[in-house]
Parts: structure tokens; sequence; C-alpha cells
């Protein structure tokens, strides 16, 4: 299938009905009054008087007839064996013939889509007049007749005028040769059809609908946008009041060779349809200053342009033209003129464009200035924030495809936005296909899910051009709640939660303006622009999380960073080493009024600490001989000593101690505690040394039914000086008599 070409260039003129050389359009049908003859009645609203193009003929040249045949056979209306009246053949998406003018191929278009919505009729013309049966043209031209016949009622049935330099066309010279040959009974069958059904012109068998839609196409104003890239918006003004052009406060106000600025967009001038021939005299728009566009195509933009923070960048993607690009790029290139070395990039997703449209949009690009535009060959959504080019993105605007439904003139907005030319058939009768508005909501959903699973973007801004909820508000809230779903959902990394914001537009003043619906902006189709949808979905704040240093502490350490610094609570082998010792511990106060004091030599670097578990501090350690060695181990055999050696590679300040309350009293007060020195980074580990074995003198103590009888007191040691001791003869220490414990 192909699509409209007319990416790269300027727009052209919106015009439902016909246009005359000078640029003013024809009068409507439904300002005339109808004559009394059913051949002058029936001429549609769209054009009554006879087409008079650059030529000065009647009728248009052989290769816009036979382009918008191959339209129309593509898209017409194929109804079942059973009803089928008129048979087109079986050739459908056939190439397009190769129409290099854009004005001819708009024209080609706009008179395949009247033939679209007239369709019906002109069946039952051409069976009530017999020249279907009667005629000996194949049914592969018989798309050729329709756009042909449509052409021709609406001249009146007068025939055509060719221009020597026209080329010709043997299947359009045939075809009408026919026409004319049958020109009687096929204006007879016009009238007794529109007696039959009480129709004063022939636009009145169309839906209401596509009337209504018919009829506000041929007043819409004609919008444009003014390229900062190029001048300003106060320089247009003062060329085009030099020119004779006079301004007016708002578009109700419109009228003759005047021009208002747009409520919503500061950067947008309305004018008249009719002044467009005017406006190319000024040279505004041959130099790319001035930009013909609807004005649903700046609002993306400008909603963009406000959301944009000074250092961020911008994504494209969905449904647009360059001039679109180009309007995005002159907004941001103008809010961040003054930092000219780091301006924001404008990045366009083209994967679904084909290398011709790719081009056209590069060229559109360098026409209208803009330098701050890279595009992106890769499908949308293979992209996510690792993508190195996305480190800045910050917005993005989002069109997709959608219905179009909310345009009333949908052939120039398809074309000139390089949308979907399938939904001609759709628009000509207004009504989207069920299957076609499920397919194109479920394209709408997966795009702006994706979109919001950006980790660094802080707005979506996400717009289309249709009136169906389906395709707005249905599927913006879906969005919503889905990443909020996602959002409180368990694991890495977490879609951030969206939410909905006000419009960055403000309300109209007037009274016949239209209104803003809360949340989401929204225009309704007029006579003074066509509607709109427009959501901005921004990025949540997270919550500020303020933490005490020990928590931070607590929180490192229990990822295992710190290695317990900071931290009560001790680290893995050091647990382990605090349970050893408790049992010990244990086992030393297993026995009655029993302590010890063990002091062991540490490593060098740490310098000399001492470790109490069961001690008194009248004893210390000295080194013994290697007699009092061996009486030490065997006191261990006979376990009536306890020997304990802690072996500790780090700073044994952060082992919890436990202390046994001393039986003898003491009047030498404990040592201060040590504080624990806070290393700035995570301690090696030190080498294991050998360690040397101690003696452990222990006080005088009472072991009743412990030791052997074959064992005697001097057997111990004679160090020990044991003795024979009665429990009951001991008196409670209190804190009175110097003992750290009561």
């Amino acid at each position: 299938m192909v699509k409209n070409k007319n990416i790269g260039g300027l727009p052209n003129c919106s015009s439902t009905g016909r246009t005359k050389k000078d640029g003013s359009k024809t009068a409507n049908s439904k300002d005339r009054t109808p004559s009394d003859k059913p051949a002058d009645r029936s001429i549609p609203a769209i054009s009554p008087e006879p087409q008079t193009t650059g030529q000065g003929q009647l009728g248009f040249p052989d290769r816009v007839y036979l382009l918008a045949s191959v339209i129309f056979q593509n898209y017409h209306l194929e109804k079942p064996a059973a009803h089928r009246l008129v048979n087109y053949g079986k050739g459908r998406e056939l190439p397009l013939p190769e129409v290099k003018d854009e004005e001819m191929q708009r024209t080609a278009y706009e008179l395949a889509f009247n033939t679209l919505k007239y369709q019906e009729l002109l069946e039952d013309i051409m069976i009530d007049s017999c020249f279907y049966p009667t005629q000996p043209m194949p049914d592969d031209q018989m798309s050729l007749v329709a756009v042909m016949l449509y052409d021709f009622q609406d001249r009146k049935f007068l025939p055509r005028e060719r221009h020597g330099e026209d080329e010709v066309v043997q299947e359009v010279k045939d075809v009408e040769s026919y026409l004319l040959r049958s020109k009687t009974k096929l204006a007879a069958s016009l009238a007794r059809c529109r007696i039959k059904h009480n129709l004063l012109s022939i636009e009145y068998i169309l839906p209401e609908s596509v009337k209504m839609k018919q009829e506000r196409s041929s007043s819409l104003p004609l919008y444009t946008w003014v390229n900062t890239l190029k001048s300003s918006v106060d320089e247009v003004q003062s060329v085009l009041k030099s020119a004779g052009f006079s301004q007016v406060k708002s578009i109700g106000q419109l009228e003759g060779q005047t021009f208002c600025q747009d409520p919503h967009c500061g950067d947008v001038l309305v004018f008249p349809a009719q002044l467009k021939a005017q406006l190319h005299t000024t040279k505004l728009l041959s130099d790319h200053t001035l930009i013909i566009q609807d004005k649903f195509c700046s609002l993306g933009p400008s909603a963009v342009c406000s959301l944009l923070p000074e250092e961020g960048d911008v994504l494209m993607l969905g449904c647009f033209s360059g001039l679109t690009v180009a309007h995005t790029a002159s907004l941001i290139a103008e809010k961040h003129k003054a930092n000219s070395s780091d301006q924001p990039t404008v990045y366009v997703c083209v994967s679904d464009r084909t290398n011709a449209h790719r081009e056209e949009l590069q060229q559109a690009l360098t026409a209208m200035g803009s330098n701050n535009v890279k595009l992106i060959p890769e499908v949308f959504q293979s992209l996510d924030s690792r993508d190195k080019r996305l480190q800045k993105l910050r917005v993005i605007l989002l069109t997709p495809k959608c219905s179009v439904s909310a345009v009333s003139n949908p052939v120039e907005f398809i074309l000139q936005e390089n949308g979907d030319t399938e939904l001609l058939q759709d628009l000509s009768q207004s009504s989207i296909a069920q299957s076609k508005l499920e397919a194109l909501v479920a394209q709408q959903r997966k795009d702006i899910d994706h979109a919001l699973k950006f980790s660094k973007v802080l707005a979506v801004v996400y717009s289309t051009c249709s009136s169906y909820k389906e395709e707005n508000e249905e599927v913006v809230s879906r969005a919503l709640e889905q990443a909020k779903a996602c959002s409180e959902q368990e694991g890495e990394p977490k879609q951030a939660n969206f939410r909905l914001t006000p419009s960055p537009f403000s309300i109209t003043d007037q009274a016949e303006g239209p209104e803003e619906t809360h949340p989401f902006f929204m225009l309704e189709p007029s006579e003074q622009s066509n509607g709109c949808f427009l959501a901005v979905l921004s990025r949540e704040p997270e919550p500020v999380v303020q933490e005490v240093p020990h928590e931070v502490l607590d929180r490192a350490n229990a990822k295992g960073i710190l290695d317990g610094i900071g931290s009560n609570k001790p680290a893995r082998k050091e647990q382990r080493h605090t349970a050893r010792m408790t049992k010990t511990t244990h086992a030393c106060t297993s026995l009655p009024h029993l302590s010890a004091r063990i002091h062991s030599k540490s490593q060098e670097a740490m310098g000399s600490h001492s470790t109490t578990l069961c001690g008194h501090p009248e004893f210390t350690n000295r080194r013994q001989s290697s007699q009092g060695k061996a009486k030490a181990m065997h006191l261990q055999a006979s376990k009536n000593t306890l020997y304990s050696s802690v072996p500790s590679s780090k700073p044994e300040s952060n082992v919890p101690k436990k202390s046994i309350p001393p039986v003898l009293n003491t009047t030498t007060p404990p040592l201060p505690p040590t504080p624990p020195a806070t290393p700035l980074a995570r301690p090696r580990r030190a080498r294991p040394e050998v360690l040397k074995p101690v003696m452990l003198v222990l006080p005088r103590v009472h072991f009743p039914n412990f030791f052997s009888p074959q064992l005697s007191q001097t057997e111990l040691s004679p160090s020990l000086n044991c003795k024979w001791w009665n429990p009951a003869q001991s008196v409670p220490l209190s804190r009175s008599s110097g003992g750290p414990y009561k």
C-alpha cells in the first residue's frame, strides 16, 4: 500500500470543495437555492460549480482519474455476492500510479473519497440507467467508471475540456466516451433517485455525521505556526500587518484579511481559509517561516516544550509528519537558545517508515533548519533505558495511529500527517469497523505501556484525534493502572508510578470556544477546529526517606558491606567465636565461686590486650617454666583447672563480654573499657599466629567431691596453696566492701 509522499514539503490547502485559481473556494450547495430542474439539483454540496483547474479546463487530467480509480478499487466497500449490484473485479491493494505533483495527488484522493461516500448512489444510477448491464467494459475498469461518473454528475454532465499538454490515457478516454453517450439516461436516473428519496441535493443521502463533517470542513480556518528557527512571532506579525493584514482578538472575529493568535499555542496564527493564496504573496510560506498545519499537530509539541527540563531529550513516536518533528525541534531550540552548546535532542522512531519517507523527512528538517533531530531506525519496543542514546531522555511524545474520527477533513489530514489511508472507506461512512478499532487500541496500549517503563522519563504526552473513548480515556486509565500494579510488584527494577497532571493549556474565555474536560484536555469538533484529545502522564516523585546514622550502618552491615563496623551486632565469625566462649563460660560458672583471669598475648600490631573470662584483678599472668606448664596441662586433664586460648585476628572490642561475679573481695577498681576504633576501611585478615601457652593462677577454692581421693593437696601445685574451705563461713560481698558486684 502506498501512502502520501507529502512529508517533507509544505502542506496543501485544505478544501473539501473545489478551489479556484485565485485561491477562493466555490460556494457551497447549502447556500444555493436548488433549481426546479432535476439535473440542476443533482449537484452535491461539495462542489456545486464545475471545477476550474490551473489549466482552465473542466474536469481533471487523465492521471488524476487513473490514480483515483486505483484508490477506490483498493478501499471500496465490498458487498456479499448476493447483494452485490456492481462487480469491481477481484484486484485489491493495487500499486498506485506514480504522480509527482502533490496537488494532483491530493485531488485524486479527494475524488476517490467522495466516490466512496456516494458508492451506493452511483451503483443505483448505473443499474437504473442500464449502463452497467449493457456496457462492454470489463469489471476491472468499473472503479474508473465510478470515479468518472461522480465527477461527470458533479459538473452537470458537461463534457470535459482537455488541455493540449495533458497526457492522454486510453482507458480514461474510452470510459469518458461511454459516459457521454449515456449522459441522458444517467441524468434521468439521478433525477428519479432524488425524487424517490426527496433529496434537495445528493448530500442529503449521506449519514448525518458525515454530512456535518462535510459542512464543518468548508469553514475550517487556516492554522499556521511560526518557525522560530528562522524568525519570531513578533516579526511575522509585523510582516503580515505591513502586507495589509489586521489582527483580531479571537477566531470568531476572523473575517476578510485578518488573523489572530491561537488561545492555546502562542506560536500559532489563525487565518480565514480563503487567504492561502494571499499568504503566498508575503513569501512567508515559500521560505518556510510560516507553516500551514492543523492545530492538533501543534498541541503535542507545545506540551512537550513546557514539560522538558533544561537538560533533557525528547522521543517522538507514532503517526506524524516531518512538519510536526520540525515544530517540536524549533520550540525546544527556542526555549534553550541560551545554552546553544548543548541543546536537547529530538529523537524520532522511524521503524515503520520506508526509505523514501525517511529521506523526505530528512529533507524537510533540512529545509526548516532543524539540526537537533536524530532518527532511530529501531522498533520502539526494543528500546529501553539502557540505550546509550537515551540516557538524557526526559519526555516522550506519543501520537499513535488512531481512527481520525474527530477530524472533519480526513483526506487532507491523513495525507499531510502520513496517516493510514485504509481508514478512508470507514471514514466515508463515519463508522470505524470494530475489528479495526480493536487493532488500533491494542497497538496504542502496547506503545503507552512501554513508554511508561523508561526509568528516567519524567512525563509522557499522549495525544490522538479520535472521538472514541476506547482510544482516549480508557487507554490512559488502563496504562496508569498497569504501571501502578508493576510498581507494587517485588523485584528489580520496579516501574515508577505515573499520574495525570493538569493540562499545560489554558481554558478559553470565549463562550463559543472549546471546553476542557478534567483531567484530560479535549477539543470537540467544530467549525473552528478539528477535535483532539491530550493527556499528560507525569512521574510521581519518590518519597524522601531520611535515615539516622545507625540505621544507615545497620542497613550497610546487613548487606555485608562494612563487616560489622558501627553495628551493635557482631560479625559472623565473632558470633561463632562468642558462642564458643559462652559455652566455656557456662562450664566455668557451673563450679560455685570459681573465677579466673586469662591473659593472652595478642598481635604485635594491635598491642597488648587482656581477655577476662573468670578472673580476679589480684592475679596476673607471668611466664612459667616447663615444670609449671606440665602441671597446668595435668590440671586440665584432671578437670580441675580451666584452660582457654582465644585466637582472633580482629579487634575484640566488638565482642560482647560476659562477666561472672567474683568470689573474693577486691579493692582494685575495674579498668575502663577501651572504645572500639572504627576503621575507615575494611581491615585485612591477619595471618594466623601460633599462640603461646599461659599459666592459669586460680584462687583458693573449695572443690568438694571433685578431686580424686588419691590426689593430695600438694600434688596439685605448691603455688596454689589450696586448702579445704567451708562455704558456710563465707560472707556475701557488698558494694561497700569494694567488690564490683553485690
